[in-house]
């Protein structure tokens, strides 16, 4: 029995990957064929036709498993929701305890601020000057005279004594400050401007807080000069430049805080200046004012 041979039947040549790949591309071509017709004669067939009532049995037949896959991926939905918001909602607990935080601290050196101040307004008899425009009264006045000399930057208006006039009171147009009484008459008041070489303010950037003094600039005459301004101050072109309004124990600035004066036209500085070199634009036209505001000061500030 050893010494018998056996002999095995011959196996079948397997299917070559060409052949395999072939069927699979016919296929997908088939299907993708009926989709298209399918799809043709959706469109082409009316809605009573033997197509649109396959499709609708077709649908109502496939209805119970869509609501089924509907029912089973609601709860999915629901804890994503739930968690995505759960999230959210830590992400904004610690924002918003972040900002509480620093609204705390902003509120505690406030206090220290307030604190410090009151401490210091009593320590020097601090008293607030009077400010523009809401503790002055204004007396309208028409410009009657103008200057004859070219150098000669004084107007006389239409106010005096008798109307409550008294010397050395600011006067504005409705663009900016202009002047300050020089000298009073029964009827009349004679106002030195602004632009006179004698004259001078002082004054601070809104902006900024840089502090300083415009005087006459030799530009024209709508051309000031604001001086004595610290290198190391921030003064930009644009900035608007307003009265100091100043006052240290009994002594005071003529003038009230806030009037504005004009607007910064050019800034500069050279290393061998201590000062910066700042042109500013009065609002004020000098050369062609023709009614004035004196500042009268009222009585319950006087």
């Amino acid at each position: 029995m050893l010494g018998v041979r056996v002999q095995r039947p011959a196996s079948g040549k397997p299917p070559s990957r060409s052949a395999s790949a072939l069927r699979r591309r016919i296929v997908v071509g088939l299907l993708v064929v009926f989709a298209l017709v399918l799809i043709t004669f959706s469109f082409r067939t009316p809605d009573s036709g033997p197509v649109a009532s396959a499709e609708r049995a077709a649908a109502g037949a496939l209805r119970p498993f869509a609501i089924a896959g509907e029912r089973v991926a609601q709860p999915f939905r629901d804890v994503f929701g739930w968690a995505d918001s759960l999230l959210s909602a830590r992400s904004d607990t610690k924002r918003l305890q972040a900002e509480n935080e620093a609204l705390r601290q902003q509120v505690i050196q406030n206090q220290f601020a307030a604190n410090d101040n009151d401490k210091l307004k009593a320590l020097l008899a601090f008293r607030d000057g009077p400010r523009f425009p809401d503790d002055y009264t204004g007396l309208a006045a028409a410009v009657i005279a103008r200057p004859t000399e070219r150098f000669v930057q004084d107007v006389v208006v239409a106010v005096g004594s008798n109307d409550g006039v008294a010397l050395d009171a600011p006067v504005v147009t409705a663009d900016g400050f202009l002047g300050r009484v020089t000298r009073v008459y029964a009827r009349s008041s004679r106002v030195t401007l602004l632009s006179d070489e004698q004259f001078a303010v002082s004054a601070l950037d809104v902006r900024s807080g840089a502090t300083g003094i415009v005087k006459h600039g030799r530009a024209s005459a709508s051309t000031l000069i604001f001086d004595r301004v610290p290198k190391k101050l921030k003064v930009s072109i644009g900035d608007t430049i307003v009265t100091a309004g100043w006052r240290s124990s009994k002594l005071a600035s003529l003038y009230p805080k806030g009037i504005p004066i004009g607007r910064v036209t050019s800034v500069g500085q050279a290393d061998t200046d201590l000062w910066k070199q700042v042109q500013v634009e009065s609002f004020a036209g000098f050369d062609r004012v023709d009614a004035v505001l004196v500042l009268v000061l009222k009585d319950d500030k006087k």
